[in-house]
């Protein structure tokens, strides 16, 4: 009783605080307060990765050894995922936002009580998490700013559901990460979903081969463990030395495999002639892995053909060995890569070809010879997910301007009940002109002075002409290949120097005679005052061209997502794109009548020919050079843009959910 009275008299003091701040302040001074505590917030970022590194130095250290935890026959691997979720926020309470913040953020809740908008079960919860300083309820409160009561209301109380279950335990087998071993967009899907996966409160692992040609200077604490994990291949056991270490604030475990053939020596990730051999023996051990460990996560998450052995393996060998409480998810990160190979090549993994050489299993639907991991995976898996919606359509379909599913399309018409298409989202840290250590000058939204300022900046770096400081510049940064559409990116340098613009281009090919062929055109436009040419890659030089460009050019033949174009709005570079997959889910043409206003925000054309392409980037041009003040409205709308990966992961959480949901009640039905 006596607890009740005071907390009485708190939200008495709560409201009377909560009403003199609405009388006195009133929302806009409140907004001004909010705003400059943001500014105070960048200068924080430094201090909170140290904390991210230190949680994950506790959770290394807190790690009983391999061996005592088989010998418990009850090996997690790390703490539980509620002591995870209340070290993360314990370790976040200090130097995060200042003591302003959360007095309003405080008020603002009891607020909402006392009007009866929240329970006081849900005014309990985010009180404790605005008292424990929770990077959650800052990072939400932060997205409310310039939404109404009501709006924040909505917001807040999803993230008391989200806390109110448990977090999953959810493991990703990979061929890449981001940044430890990227070769593209698989990479960074990776990292960016396991970050915000274990930012929504889940346990996140991730599981990759040790290549000897990762960034081993960005992986945290790497070490050995004392254990030896044996896994069958050709008919034989082999030793697998297992190391640790943190990514990116993440748990990561890489495989060594003992093998003669030395899979992951060869100063590459990908291009192998044995690539099916590599990656079936490490889905294979990553799989061991866990079995070994006891590990008994929610989510087992495989990526891309490389490990889309897992599935099948799960199921048809491990299932019987009572390992088979997980869900399996499998993302298929472009169709056109699905490992096709001889059907007796399967069997070195252990798994029996008779079995799943068949049309309803793993056989290719084009070559009846040969077996197609990608199918095998789309069959085996409980969730099988691309990266955009659109895609997810034309990977079923075989239309002429796109490539359908590469022979796909009837297994994935006949799965289509779970097959869904995700957006991603990007690693808005990372890609943030505001915090940007690689840019000249920082700058955001309300401060694109300083975009120009960058501009200037690149042009005096690349030797391009500086004479009319309001010539627009275009950028395109993309690996060279028919995918992305070499023959319209070869036409937009000419079609920019005719419309009066710059034009540079930052990219590579694998393939010889189109490396040869751009080579040749930057040879010819060296020292030219409006092109430039860099047939490489250079991180640095990325965020500079994004940060410069004041129009980017995506004409991909198909994109399955597609990242740049989201990461060119973010730095206010307005994307002129062919209207295919992700591209088509993130761009909006400005002159559509059929689109809201506000949703639009670039140049789109369909028909992948040069007529399509030029008729978008004159729009662009026109736009640009006749009316500034429109221009700089929609940069401005498009910087505001939410790319993070906050939306796809709520999704993807949300897939998980619904299909461990579905296994308990068939589990259920058959016990009963």
């Amino acid at each position: 009783m006596e607890d009740l009275r005071r907390a009485s008299i708190l939200l008495l003091f709560f409201s009377v605080g909560f009403n003199w701040l609405r009388k006195f302040l009133g929302k806009s001074r409140a907004l001004e307060d909010l705003d400059n505590i943001l500014v105070e917030k960048k200068g924080l970022h430094a201090e909170i990765n140290r904390l991210e590194i230190e949680l994950s130095e506790i959770g290394t250290r807190n790690k009983v050894s391999v061996e005592e935890k088989m010998d418990m026959n009850g090996f997690e691997g790390q703490a539980s995922v509620k002591e995870f979720q209340e070290t993360l926020s314990s370790l976040k309470e200090e130097n995060d936002m200042p003591w302003k913040f959360w007095s309003h953020l405080l008020l603002t809740l009891d607020g909402w009580f006392l009007e009866k908008k929240i329970s006081i079960d849900d005014a309990k919860l985010l009180r404790e998490m605005a008292r424990k300083r929770d990077v959650r309820i800052r990072d939400a409160y932060i997205a409310c700013k310039d939404k109404s009561d009501n709006e924040a209301v909505t917001i807040l109380l999803n993230l008391t559901k989200s806390l109110k279950s448990s977090g999953l335990h959810i493991v990703h087998i990979a061929a890449e990460m981001a940044p430890v071993a990227k070769v593209g967009g698989l990479g960074d899907v990776v990292s960016g979903l396991s970050k915000a996966l274990q930012k929504r409160g889940h346990l996140v692992e991730i599981i990759l081969p040790k290549y000897d040609c990762m960034n081993h200077d960005l992986i945290s604490d790497l070490k050995e463990l004392d254990m030896t994990v044996h896994s069958y291949f050709d008919g034989q056991q082999f030793g697998n030395k297992i190391w640790v270490g943190i990514v990116a604030g993440l748990p990561v475990y890489f495989i060594e495999p003992h093998h003669p053939g030395k899979f992951f020596w060869r100063g590459q990730y990908y291009g192998e002639h044995d690539d099916f051999k590599r990656f079936s023996f490490f889905s294979r051990a990553a799989l061991e892995l866990l079995f070994q460990s006891g590990k008994k996560p929610d989510i087992i998450h495989c990526h891309d053909w490389q490990t889309a052995f897992v599935p099948p393996l799960y199921w048809d060998v491990y299932s019987s060995k009572g390992f088979n409480s997980a869900r399996i998810c499998f993302t298929c990160h472009n169709f056109e890569y699905q490992g096709v190979s001889p059907a007796s090549e399967l069997a070195s993994c252990g798994l029996d070809v008779h079995h799943l050489h068949r049309p309803d299993r793993m056989q290719d639907n084009s070559s009846h010879e040969r077996i197609n991991p990608v199918k095998g995976a789309v069959v085996y898996s409980n969730i099988v997910t691309t990266v955009s919606p659109t895609y997810a359509q034309e990977v079923r379909t075989a239309e002429v301007f796109v490539t359908g599913g590469r022979g796909l399309h009837e297994t994935l018409n006949f799965h289509s009940r779970k097959f869904v298409g995700i957006l991603n989202g990007i690693d808005t840290d990372a890609w943030n002109p505001a915090t940007d250590s690689f840019l000249k000058y920082q700058y955001s939204a309300d401060d694109l002075q300083a975009k120009e300022e960058n501009k200037a900046a690149l042009r005096k770096h690349l030797g391009l002409s500086s004479a009319n400081a309001s010539q627009p510049l275009v950028g395109c940064i993309t690996r060279l290949v028919p995918q992305k559409g070499v023959h319209l990116i070869r036409h937009a340098i000419y079609q920019t120097l005719e419309l009066g613009g710059q034009f540079i281009l930052l990219g590579s090919s694998p393939v010889t005679h189109i490396q040869r062929e751009f080579e040749e055109i930057s040879n010819h436009f060296q020292n030219h005052p409006h092109v430039r040419l860099i047939l490489s890659y250079d991180d640095a030089l990325s965020h500079a061209i994004f940060a410069a460009s004041d129009m980017f050019v995506i004409p991909s033949i198909f994109e399955p997502c597609g990242l740049t174009q989201m990461i060119a709005m973010r730095y206010g570079s307005v994307p002129i794109a062919r209207r295919t997959g992700g591209l088509n889910d993130s761009v909006f043409d400005v002159d559509d009548d059929a689109i809201p206003v506000q949703v639009r925000n670039g140049f789109t054309f369909l028909v992948p020919d040069e007529q399509g392409l030029s008729g978008a980037m004159k729009r662009g041009f026109k736009l640009y050079m006749r009316n500034p003040d429109a221009w700089r409205d929609l940069v401005q709308k498009n910087m505001a843009i939410d790319f993070s990966w906050d939306s796809s992961s709520a999704q993807y959480e949300q897939l998980y959910e619904n299909s461990l949901a579905r296994a308990r009640k068939s589990s259920r039905e058959n016990d009963s």
